[in-house]
């Protein structure tokens, strides 16, 4: 992982971290979700929440309770989010509590210099954002009311324990979306070659799910798939442990793609998807 300046504009600001594929994951497509992380001694050994998003976009807080939540999502400006989001999360930490934290650019350390690489950044997706508020603190009805005008809005998310980095959704229809860390055209080669032998699809008990194709968030690849009309997250558990040893079979071969291969392969890269 090279380095980078304060200037440069980093590809994939994530990269390093444990969990890169979950870090994307909350910045790009997660509603609402937690996971744990600690500082290294230099910055205090302090545990810290990472939150996908908190109220006002803040970037970090500093709860009442003493609390230091570090959030994903929000308006970062600069070339390097990871920067940014280490600038956050130092300020939060020395802040009192009960302090909220404006997103800017930073010309400090990186996460990757302040986060402690030993400590697995385990998800716990969240149904509400109850994360936001302080257990010890008095609510008032101005809190539930935004408490519950958040959740209200929430699309339904879960991550797949079958696989890793891998979340199904609810919007209008059911998809599953999968952070992946392999490069690019590697994974599109493999696509492509399960593509051409009608082998891309989630094979489901009730249907397929049909790949729709990718998009690019923070320097990684996450593949669509949509999902048959109703089906569970529970539903997509073995079919997508299946689908991830074709893909890893597939992954492993060097051969240039064939003829029927690179039709597949074009199709692919022809239809970007933005769904997030």
């Amino acid at each position: 992982m090279a380095k980078s300046s304060a200037s440069d504009f980093v590809l994939r600001p994530f990269e390093g971290l444990p969990g890169e594929p979950d870090w994307v994951a909350f910045r790009e497509i997660v509603p609402a979700a937690t996971a744990t992380a600690r500082t290294v001694k230099e910055h205090g050994g302090r545990d810290v929440v990472v939150v996908t998003m908190l109220p006002g976009g803040y970037a970090a807080m500093n709860r009442p309770d003493g609390t230091v939540l570090l959030a994903v999502q929000g308006a970062l400006s600069s070339g390097d989010l990871s920067r940014d989001l280490a600038g956050a999360l130092l300020e939060a930490l020395d802040a009192e509590p009960g302090t909220a934290i404006v997103a800017k650019p930073s010309e400090g350390p990186r996460l990757q210099d302040v986060l402690d690489p030993t400590v697995p950044f385990e998800v716990t997706i969240q149904d509400d954002y109850e994360f936001w508020a302080d257990a010890t603190a008095e609510r008032t009805a101005e809190i539930d009311a935004a408490l519950e005008e958040a959740a209200d809005s929430t699309i339904p998310t879960r991550r797949l324990t079958s696989v890793e980095h891998a979340y199904w959704c609810r919007m209008n229809k059911e998809f599953l979306r999968w952070a992946r860390t392999e490069d690019e055209d590697a994974l599109v080669d493999a696509l492509a070659r399960l593509h051409a032998k009608r082998e891309s699809a989630l094979k489901l008990d009730d249907g397929e799910g049909r790949f729709l194709g990718m998009f690019r968030a923070a320097g990684l690849v996450v593949p669509v798939w949509e999902l048959p009309a109703g089906t569970e997250a529970a539903d997509v558990e073995t079919p997508a442990a299946q689908l991830d040893a074709r893909l890893a079979a597939a992954l492993k071969i060097t051969a240039p793609l064939d003829a029927n291969e690179r039709r597949a392969r074009a199709g692919i890269v022809s239809r970007q998807v933005t769904l997030r």
